[in-house]
């Protein structure tokens, strides 16, 4: 009986937890197919939203700039983030001490003082004269900032993979005769395929999300998140609700993916181990 109490305990703190957590996201999508402009009444389910949200250019501008930005950012903080892995775990153990606990700071540093200080910092390059007449903010601002708060989460999740590898693996391909770049590209690499990507899901999931840092750091230009916090200091849209959804939606999908891909890469490492096993 006790038992039985228990469980049913843990179900409803369950429900209640993820209904707190999730209950809000439900309601703004489902407003978004609200007729009307009314958040409090829902008058009929329309797609009318939907419709005017792609017919509105700045949002379509908005949210192109944030793909493309979050794309070639999660990109080019992917190849960094695991070359700096590798550098890393060739380091003594004091070394690697010392540069893990400084690739935690952007990671705990609040975003506003991130953001600053990185506007604070090109600010101090355009007086120098880099950026020309027109001034260094805009996409090359945008892009450094999002490639600088991106490198430390690939870092710490290429980071664990890299330290479970079997170094004798390494070794083992330069005595058949492998160089290092094939061993590296041929044996190395392959088994840390599923923590890069995840790392590239991370990171792109976070530029496309950014908000803070972007907005001291983009001059003229307008990703999404910013576009919609210029929308909502005027007139609140049910637009805003339609993107919302789309959004979350979007997010809830990489996120999906990334944990089918590590589920996925995990059963096959597990079905690996125990063919290992049965031919010992």
């Amino acid at each position: 009986m006790k038992t039985q109490h228990r469980h049913l305990l843990q179900r409803t703190y369950l429900v209640l937890i993820f209904g707190f957590l999730y209950l809000p996201i439900a309601v703004l999508i489902a407003y978004s197919f609200n007729e009307n402009k009314s958040r409090a009444v829902f008058t009929g389910f329309s797609f009318k939203w939907y419709a005017s949200l792609f017919h509105n250019e700045m949002i379509l501008s908005s949210l192109a700039l944030s793909l493309v930005l979050a794309l070639v950012s999660s990109v080019v903080a992917t190849v960094l983030g695991t070359l700096a892995t590798i550098g890393i775990q060739s380091m003594s153990r004091r070394s690697q001490l010392i540069i893990n606990n400084i690739s935690y700071v952007p990671v705990v540093n609040p975003e506003i003082i991130t953001g600053v200080s990185l506007m604070l910092l090109f600010v101090l390059w355009q007086k120098i004269g880099i950026g020309g007449e027109n001034g260094i903010f805009g996409w090359p601002t945008l892009l450094i900032a999002h490639i600088t708060f991106n490198v430390p989460y690939v870092i710490f999740n290429v980071s664990p993979k890299l330290r479970q590898l079997d170094a004798s693996l390494y070794n083992a391909a330069l005595d058949l005769g492998c160089t290092p770049r094939q061993a590296f590209f041929k044996v190395i690499l392959p088994q840390l395929n599923p923590a890069i990507l995840s790392a590239f899901l991370i990171c792109l999931t976070y530029s496309i999300d950014d908000f803070m840092i972007s907005y001291f750091n983009c001059g003229t230009m307008q990703t999404l998140p910013i576009a919609i916090y210029s929308m909502t200091r005027k007139k609140v849209s049910p637009e805003i609700n339609a993107l919302s959804a789309i959004m979350f939606l979007v997010i809830l999908t990489i996120i999906l993916i990334s944990n089918a891909m590590d589920s996925r890469a995990y059963k096959r490492n597990q079905a690996a181990i125990r063919r290992d096993a049965a031919n010992r």
